[in-house]
């Protein structure tokens, strides 16, 4: 199984040397997602949903790290990520029966985390 706070703790330190190198472009990247994420016409919640969807038919495991963890901030219920992850399966097919499970996992091991800091 999968460490996805590891796997998020392992990106951290590239992308931040990455970010010296270019801060214009990853503060441009910002300011987009906080825009595209935040609460509109849409839930946030939806948003992250749809985000994590996306980052399984992209099979990036960082985004499934940093949508998951999004997901639950926002107050996605772990049925409501499954029933997103359903339909990433149907419109993607086989790979998505790979990664779906994947974000399913990194949701329930942020939550357990998340659980766990409030004991």
């Amino acid at each position: 199984m999968p460490d996805y706070q590891k796997i998020q703790d392992e990106l951290r330190a590239p992308a931040k040397a990455l970010r010296g190198h270019i801060p214009e472009v990853y503060s441009g990247f910002v300011n987009t997602s906080r825009a595209a994420l935040s609460d509109g016409a849409l839930p946030a919640k939806f948003k992250e949903l749809l985000a994590l969807a996306i980052a399984v038919v992209k099979r990036c495991d960082g985004c499934i790290v940093a949508h998951s963890k999004g997901a639950l901030r926002a107050g996605a219920t772990e049925e409501e990520v499954a029933e997103a992850l359903g339909v990433t399966i149907l419109m993607d097919g086989a790979t998505a029966t790979v990664y779906a499970p994947r974000a399913l996992e990194a949701y329930q091991q942020f939550k357990q985390s998340r659980s766990q800091e409030a004991l």
